[in-house]
């Protein structure tokens, strides 16, 4: 295959991580964003290009890093122009939207791949890997916590149109969730305090916890909390012969918590200091290409970790449990990529 030609559509802190990862893989780079561009191009020796569409007409790949509400509309506008796609989380603000995108993609041949990096982190691929030996009996409880300094940028705030402290951090735990125990049946959740008019308060704190249809539960904790506090994850799985559990704040050697910079205006997760799994995951979509198989995380992961997200704050609102139907949008996207191969 030739040099790859990527085109950045964004250039917040997310976008670093990833231009770091493009350039170490010798691609051809392009950015464009209403802010940060030059900043970018000069950093990485990216092309500057004016606008979207101008950059999709020049790029093989999209790599799109922006705000959560834009992702649907950048992808569905990259895929028309026949372009892969690299989204980061969520996939869409809602299961319906993705799935639209996921469809989209596959009626134009074109790749999609919901950038959900920790599947990339070495400690939770080791749990994975451990569930899946058998290493500890049957899966029973899996409990997950991920809190961090509050973002910045108003856009994490406003709820209905993708921020959200479950759609934006908790997504995170809630993929892994599923990655570990498979399909969710029922979502119950909670918040405080509680959304008012749309807009996310902060601090803020959610629990959700799912229950999958094998009978696995699932207890998922979320929080935004104060400036300055470092950024910490923790997972426990525990089955019928013994238990499996990192925590971030246990060992410096592998993990590196990280206080954003005054004034800055995103944030992000702890990274392994020997390969950052950002690289990992570019490079898992990059070989796929390459070699026709699937990358770890497929389009139907990405819609499903959003209906579950959408799940949550669903339960919020009423008070009470939600059901997943079989025939939700992720399994029917899950038949659809199935039925193409």
């Amino acid at each position: 295959m030739s040099t790859l030609k990527v085109g950045l559509i964004g250039a917040g802190g997310i976008s670093r991580v990833h231009a770091d990862a493009w350039r170490a893989l010798g691609a051809e780079g392009y950015v464009t964003s209403l802010v940060g561009a030059e900043e970018i191009a000069d950093e990485y020796g990216f092309e500057l290009v004016d606008d979207v569409d101008t950059l999709i007409g020049l790029v093989d790949i999209v790599d799109i890093v922006t705000p959560s509400s834009t992702h649907a509309d950048f992808a569905l506008r990259a895929i028309a122009g026949g372009c892969d796609v690299i989204c980061e989380k969520p996939l869409a603000a809602t299961a319906e939207a993705a799935t639209t995108v996921a469809r989209a993609a596959e009626a134009a041949g074109v790749r999609l791949f919901p950038a959900h990096v920790v599947r990339y982190m070495g400690e939770y691929a080791q749990i994975k890997a451990g569930i899946d030996a058998g290493r500890i009996g049957t899966l029973a409880v899996q409990r997950f916590s991920r809190a961090g300094s509050a973002p910045q940028a108003p856009w994490f705030f406003t709820e209905s149109t993708g921020g959200g402290v479950i759609r934006d951090l908790m997504i995170h735990d809630i993929d892994q969730a599923v990655w570990f125990a498979g399909p969710v049946a029922t979502v119950f959740a909670v918040q405080n305090p509680p959304t008012v008019d749309d807009r996310v308060p902060a601090p803020v704190t959610s629990h959700v916890v799912l229950t999958h249809r094998n009978g696995v539960i699932s207890h998922i904790h979320g929080s935004w909390v104060a400036p300055g506090m470092p950024f910490r994850t923790s997972v426990e799985v525990a089955g019928s012969e013994g238990r499996l559990r990192y925590d971030s704040a246990d060992d410096n050697a592998l993990r590196t918590d990280a206080v954003a910079p005054e004034g800055a205006t995103d944030y992000l997760p702890p990274m392994s200091p020997q390969e950052s799994p950002y690289y990992a995951e570019i490079a898992d979509f990059v070989a796929a290409l390459r070699e026709g198989r699937e990358a770890r995380v497929s389009p139907a992961d990405g819609i499903e970790a959003v209906a579950v997200a959408e799940a949550a704050y669903a339960s919020i609102a009423a008070g009470a449990p939600v059901t997943l139907s079989d025939r939700s949008p992720e399994r029917s996207a899950s038949e659809a990529e199935e039925a193409a191969r």
